[in-house]
């Protein structure tokens, strides 16, 4: 019998991180849940189990160093390798530059969002080397590609994500080890409700027919770990977006500010 793989997901407890979760158990992998709030997971993992499937929780924090290496040595023990690493932990603060609180909305945001994901891959990297198999995704977002008003930091941590997942590719392929990075627009979860965009004067938002459910997300994540690739952009209509802000940057910098920024600020 051919053995289980083994995924590690952060962020796991909701959204995107739990429908993974829940997709990979239905297909047959070992999953190890890592988050903070460890009520979720454990009841996730319930969820898992009572479908036949295998779970652990972990309780862990990705903006702490010493926890994302407890997090991989728990794995590790439990199940002896880590075929998979979803790096999904993230969170974002939207609201002008000067508005954001330097330590809970600056620092932290770099923190949990690159740090975090940097930390983890670093982790795991020596383990995939030494056996010369593995792969990591890392959750990046459209913002990691066009950055608009609002989302400065997090623009930066998920334009950090996109350049350290390109790098480390480059760095591991040799060795049998993958790396992704995967670049969704607007999802329907917990995370928009707390980032603060809903509070917008203009009302701007991802439009519901392109919006994406988190099952839809998982669903490219599993496609992804059966065949490997260096970027996933979802939906594809996104892709325009990505054209236009390349070819006409100066176009995109008029539309932002004459039908977002100047009506936000009441200029």
């Amino acid at each position: 019998m051919t053995p289980k793989k083994i995924i590690l997901i952060t962020g796991a407890s909701s959204g995107i991180g739990a429908a993974t979760g829940k997709l990979f158990a239905q297909k047959g992998w070992r999953v190890a849940l890592a988050a903070r709030r460890l009520d979720r997971l454990e009841a996730l993992c319930d969820e898992i189990r009572a479908a036949g499937g295998e779970a652990l929780a972990i309780e862990a924090d990705v903006s702490d160093l010493e926890e994302i290496r407890r997090m991989v040595a728990v794995t590790l023990d439990k199940w002896g390798q880590i075929d998979l690493l979803f790096n999904n932990a993230g969170f974002g603060r939207f609201n002008w530059l000067e508005n954001l609180d330097p330590k809970t909305e600056v620092e932290e945001q770099l923190r949990v969002n690159l740090l975090g994901t940097i930390w983890a891959a670093q982790a795991v990297v020596p383990y995939m080397i030494a056996r010369r198999s593995g792969h990591i995704i890392n959750m990046a977002s459209m913002s990691g590609l066009v950055a608009t008003p609002t989302y400065t930091i997090y623009a930066a941590s998920k334009f950090g994500i996109r350049g350290f997942s390109q790098a480390l590719r480059r760095e591991v392929h040799v060795w049998g080890v993958h790396v992704s990075a995967i670049f969704p627009g607007g999802v329907a979860s917990e995370f928009a409700e707390k980032s603060g965009s809903t509070k917008r004067k203009t009302g701007i938002s991802t439009p519901k027919w392109l919006k994406l459910e988190a099952s839809q997300v998982a669903d490219a994540i599993y496609r992804l770990a059966l065949r490997p690739k260096s970027i996933v952009v979802l939906p594809w209509l996104m892709r325009y977006s990505v054209w236009l802000n390349n070819m006409m940057p100066s176009l995109v910098d008029k539309v932002a500010e004459e039908k977002f920024v100047k009506p936000e600020r009441g200029l």
